[in-house]
């Protein structure tokens, strides 16, 4: 099958949501279909453009009038579908519905492609509370045209358990890994100290403030064990180090319980620098506040990654695929600190091998997941 997969920005090196996308193009390509990447980008003069496999396909030029151009001009997707004969166009919501895009997909449909839309994390109304006037003006347009865009699609992509989202059908998947590019825990024991690490672009959802406090609370009592130290890779927005309308800041926790040396920030990791400190952890901080922006069920990237890994984990969110493992350890989803102590006696008595966590989630490859969409489209009727 020709496949046009579509997402409304550009890339980076450093982000998890990037390597995701080609990951699941990579699926795509595994299962035998002919997959082209469109994407919006800046190029080398700083003009705005519109790619499929790194080939300009629109030049918008400079300015304020070339970002308007670009959030409007979405002829140059419906020809080149219809140039190149594609069979199936597959959207990465931005929640960025429109008119225009409307437009886009009822072309599209009429063209006979079979046209779906992911919707990566949903509910997502409570993500925007906080933010400024210009997000949430976004989420206002959206609002406003997201039933309608759905409405052009075959079904509505999603992680969650929803059986219909904005009035249109889902297909359900799970968050895929790429096992290529996951490589397999190998822990080493360091002395006395329990290492927790989680690894985020960190947001109020992901409930590490929780972790900290945890910490702040297991050394408060006086009856610690064992030398326990958080690492939090990846970077930390300031509204989560200061306090926000959510959570109490970082910062004021490590103040308040006196424990900066049992909280270490990395910044974002690669590679081999990213391995050494997995490989020193024994456990992993998964998110801890999903009710914090509505959501209850969720299939998320991270819990797959850390059994991919083969680290075990901690999280509060229900997501089936997890719920009855033995590697997992399931907190409450409330503002409660972490139970420490709870961790440290999993640990201790903790004695699967990285290799059968991983075993446990071979069905979850972005190429199985990515080809059940594939073949939930071929059978769908109009």
């Amino acid at each position: 099958m020709k496949i046009l997969f579509i997402v409304y920005h550009g890339f980076s090196e450093v982000s998890g949501i990037s390597k995701k996308i080609h990951y699941q193009v990579k699926g795509l390509r595994q299962n035998g279909h002919e997959v082209h990447l469109c994407y919006y980008d800046f190029d080398s003069r700083g003009h705005r453009c519109r790619y499929v496999d790194d080939s300009v396909i629109a030049d918008y030029g400079t300015g304020k009038l070339a970002a308007l151009r670009q959030r409007f001009d979405y002829g140059v997707i419906y020809d080149y579908c219809k140039r190149r004969g594609i069979q199936m166009a597959y959207a990465r919501s931005f929640q960025n519905a429109t008119p225009q895009l409307i437009r886009l997909f009822k072309r599209l449909k009429a063209l006979g492609v079979k046209c779906v839309m992911e919707i990566p994390t949903y509910p997502y109304d409570c993500e925007f509370t906080g933010l400024g006037f210009k997000e949430r003006m976004k989420l206002r347009i959206d609002k406003m045209f997201r039933h309608e865009l759905a409405r052009q699609m075959e079904a509505i992509v999603t992680f969650s358990e929803a059986e219909q989202i904005f009035g249109q059908k889902t297909i359900k998947i799970s968050n895929g890994v790429d096992f290529d590019a996951v490589p397999i825990h190998n822990y080493h024991a360091s002395d006395n100290t329990l290492n927790l690490i989680g690894v985020a672009e960190v947001h109020f959802w992901h409930g590490f403030d929780r972790v900290i406090a945890g910490i702040g609370e297991y050394y408060r009592n006086n009856r610690h064990t064992r030398n326990v130290v958080f690492h939090i890779v990846g970077g930390v927005w300031k509204t989560e180090m200061h306090g926000s309308m959510h959570a109490p800041g970082y910062a004021e926790l490590i103040e308040k319980y006196g424990i900066a040396e049992h909280v270490v920030f990395h910044g974002q990791l690669f590679g081999k620098d990213l391995d050494d400190v997995f490989n020193k952890s024994a456990f992993a901080i998964g998110s801890l506040a999903r009710h914090r922006s509505g959501i209850t069920t969720i299939k998320t990237l991270k819990n797959r990654e850390y059994a991919t890994r083969g680290i075990p984990f901690i999280y509060s969110e229900h997501d089936p695929d997890f719920e009855y493992q033995p590697y997992i350890v399931k907190a409450p989803a409330d503002e409660s600190p972490i139970d420490i102590g709870k961790i440290i006696e999993f640990v201790e008595h903790f004695d699967m091998k990285p290799e059968d966590i991983r075993k446990s989630v071979e069905h979850l490859s972005w190429k199985r997941q990515m080809q059940m969409v594939v073949d939930a489209i071929s059978h769908s009727q109009r």
